[in-house]
């Protein structure tokens, strides 16, 4: 943990503290995620009731500079409206920069996460753990609809939570607006965190090509394969020449995260080489982009 006052006197006099409020489902990664921030130099609170929220907070946001905080449905006095009433005025003040971070997961995978642990779901009670998830999800969907940024950990594995979470929420002078692209599989769902969805299931398929089915839309075959296809230049040139100026126009509304998620049949060709493409352009712009293969690894198209 960053000893108090070291982020502080680091970051310079005009840099207001920063604060990272964790909530989601309970059992989606918060503590992980909590864990990633400590380490890349937040003072990390966990629990803390809300009634307390702007007491603690801001002199632990002034001492250190950075502070994250878990809030849950296991949090004393929890409720979304008391949580509204004591993380409005901290979202909203001009001393803090304050984000609200939603870890979220898919119930089955919630569901199966808790049986292989055999842990009790918070609010199950004596009734199966899939109710405790489900009645969970009722009472917090409210946050994930103003979150800042949600996290989709239902396929994301605990390094890749940690790196997404040190990558957003790094102390250093970054950008206002970070682009998150992920390919994906139809067959699968569609990313749960998505701001923008492209459909590219009408490019030619390399699938029904034997020497390239076995490969990903990473290999240069495969590439150019969907590359020679008539409908791509014209269909990624639209998408780009869409894309740049809506940026700006975000990041202008304060939106400080976008995630676009391109999708095909199987999650290994199309959508693998178009997201690849569409972030090298965007890295090539100058703007901060990382991508995530959602389904590559999984069965082939």
């Amino acid at each position: 943990m960053t000893a108090p006052g070291t982020a502080a006197a680091n970051r310079g006099p005009r840099q207001r503290a920063r604060l990272v409020l964790v909530t989601g489902m309970s059992g989606a990664g918060k503590t992980i995620a909590l864990k990633a921030l400590e380490d890349i130099g937040y003072e990390a609170l966990d629990n803390l009731p809300l009634s307390l929220l702007s007491a603690v907070i801001e002199p632990a946001a002034r001492d250190s500079g950075a502070v994250a905080v878990d809030i849950d449905v296991r949090t004393r006095d929890f409720d979304v409206d008391t949580f509204a009433a004591h993380v409005a005025p901290l979202l909203a003040g001009a001393d803090i920069d304050a984000r609200l971070l939603f870890v979220d997961c898919d119930d089955e995978m919630l569901r199966r996460r808790y049986t292989a642990t055999r842990r009790r779901h918070p609010l199950a009670g004596d009734r199966p753990v899939i109710d405790g998830i489900r009645l969970e999800r009722q009472v917090i969907e409210p946050l994930r609809a103003r979150a800042d940024l949600v996290i989709d950990t239902t396929d994301l594995a605990e390094g890749e939570l940690r790196r997404t979470v040190a990558d957003t929420f790094a102390l250093d002078d970054g950008p206002a607006l970070r682009v998150f692209v992920t390919s994906f599989s139809y067959r699968h769902g569609l990313p749960r965190d998505a701001d923008l969805v492209f459909d590219v299931r009408f490019l030619a398929n390399p699938h029904y090509e034997p020497r390239l089915k076995p490969l990903t839309g990473l290999d240069a075959g495969v590439g150019e394969f969907i590359a020679a296809d008539p409908g791509f230049e014209p269909f990624f040139a639209s998408l780009t020449a869409m894309l740049l100026p809506l940026l700006p126009r975000y990041e202008g509304e304060g939106k400080s995260y976008l995630t676009i998620a391109v999708g095909c049949t199987g999650g290994r060709h199309r959508s693998v080489f178009v997201a690849r493409r569409l972030t090298d352009l965007l890295d090539d712009r100058g703007l901060w982009v990382r991508v995530r293969h959602r389904d590559l690894d999984r069965a082939a198209e």
